[in-house]
């Protein structure tokens, strides 16, 4: 048996307290303070030893729901300093890359972290992701935003630029967001075992040309570029429809698989 999930708050749980699609907030549970909203205050300390689920009132008599944050909500609240990649796109990478319990994986580029979050949880409790990311400003928010969702002893990040070596090698997966990723790629080629998987995120065309020839000229195959859209739906009774606006272009994704080079 994996280990058993906590079903009720506690102190110290991570939660998400929800009024609305609009208006939610993850929160951790702090006896002694109370969390103040549009609709009235919460006692945090009520929230303690109730089931995640429950429905909790505030000061005005509002009802708000206290729920088990998924890695989606983990992602969308965290804090920034730079565009974060969307899940839309993270999803697509974790089954690509085919992301699983105890795999090392490598990641230059670590940005805020949300990709990192989201790789983290996927390799946890037996795999680790070493991050690159040589902005010291990035890196404090990536850190603080792992230390947030528990993951900080799944991930070490290396707060230097990748360009100067990677350490370690056999990693079995690598996921690349810089401005000029074509220069680490025949470092990440060096760095995965044979066959293993690798994505490059872009956020423009000429980025994607010139990132599919180098996967290719540094010994990948599978070479494959995409991108992918999601749009919601609002569902009311008798007017269902999309909504009317999306997050359309975030970026290209090159997925490709290393492959041994002749000798």
């Amino acid at each position: 048996m994996g280990r058993q999930m906590n079903r009720s708050v506690s102190e110290g749980s991570l939660v998400l307290l929800f009024f609305d699609l609009r208006r939610q907030w993850l929160i951790r549970v702090d006896s002694g303070r109370q969390f103040h909203t549009h609709k009235g205050f919460i006692q945090l300390a009520d929230m303690v030893g109730k089931p995640f689920g429950s429905e909790i009132k505030s000061s005005l008599g509002y009802s708000f729901w206290v729920l088990r944050p998924t890695t989606y909500d983990l992602i969308m609240h965290s804090a920034r300093r730079t565009q974060i990649m969307y899940p839309k796109d993270i999803g697509l990478i974790v089954l690509k890359l085919a992301l699983t319990s105890g795999m090392q994986v490598l990641e230059i580029g670590t940005g805020s972290g949300a990709m990192t979050v989201a790789a983290a949880t996927a390799v946890k409790p037996s795999g680790h992701v070493h991050t690159y990311e040589s902005n010291a400003e990035f890196a404090d928010v990536a850190e603080r935003n792992l230390r947030r969702a528990s993951l900080s002893e799944f991930v070490t990040i290396h707060r230097t630029d990748a360009n100067a070596g990677i350490e370690g090698s056999d990693f079995d997966a690598a996921i690349v967001d810089i401005g000029d990723p074509w220069t680490v790629i025949p470092l990440v080629h060096r760095a995965l075992v044979n066959g293993a998987p690798a994505v490059s995120f872009s956020p423009t065309m000429n980025q994607v040309e010139r990132v599919a020839c180098t996967f290719r000229d540094s010994g990948f195959q599978n070479v494959q570029t995409m991108e992918c859209f999601v749009r919601e739906i609002r569902v009311e009774t008798g007017k269902t429809r999309p909504v009317t606006t999306m997050v359309a272009h975030t970026g290209y994704l090159t997925f490709a698989q290393k492959a041994l080079k002749e000798a």
